[in-house]
């Protein structure tokens, strides 16, 4: 028997949406981008909106997010493009798969799409300068990973209706 509430979810609100790309794109603004394991938060939060809303937040935000971070980050214009494209498109084809499992489980799914685009970054890092950063650039694919469960709930945190509904309150 099942003893987990069943949420009913309302329809994101796009204006929620775009404050948490901007949140993400603040986050990775912060002077931390050095030190390695640290995730990729714009990554993680457009795999999360790819996932969960397909069809308001695709492949051209995802562009529009990489070229952002191309522009901050000083590399090569179109690297992060390219792999938040790929992400992007790699997300939301599997959408409905990764939406019919637990959280725990979607950490699966969601892994090798950021190593993925790492992977991607890497190549093209390795094209343009020949320079390999070691093994330890990966890492941040896998704690981006471990935040997945967090990232869900506060993502998911206002669409959320209460399980015992009450007339007296409007949500």
């Amino acid at each position: 028997m099942n003893h987990r509430p069943q949420y009913i979810l309302l329809p994101a609100n796009p204006l929620f949406i775009v404050a948490s790309l901007i949140v993400a794109f603040l986050l990775n603004l912060l002077p931390w981008g050095g030190w390695v394991g640290i995730p990729d938060f714009v990554a993680l939060v457009l795999v999360f909106w790819s996932i969960h809303q397909p069809r308001k937040v695709g492949i051209g935000i995802a562009f529009f997010m990489g070229l952002l971070m191309d522009v901050h980050d000083a590399t090569l214009l179109g690297e992060n493009a390219l792999s938040y494209t790929l992400l992007s498109y790699f997300a939301i084809m599997i959408h409905r798969r990764v939406l019919w499992f637990k959280v725990s489980t979607q950490t699966l799914h969601v892994l090798p799409l950021l190593v993925l685009m790492q992977f991607v970054q890497l190549l093209i890092r390795m094209m343009v300068s020949g320079d390999f950063p070691g093994w330890f650039f990966f890492l941040e694919s896998f704690i981006a990973a471990a935040l997945w469960p967090v990232v869900t709930w506060i993502l998911l945190a206002p669409q959320r209706r209460a399980v015992d509904r009450d007339d007296t309150r409007p949500i």
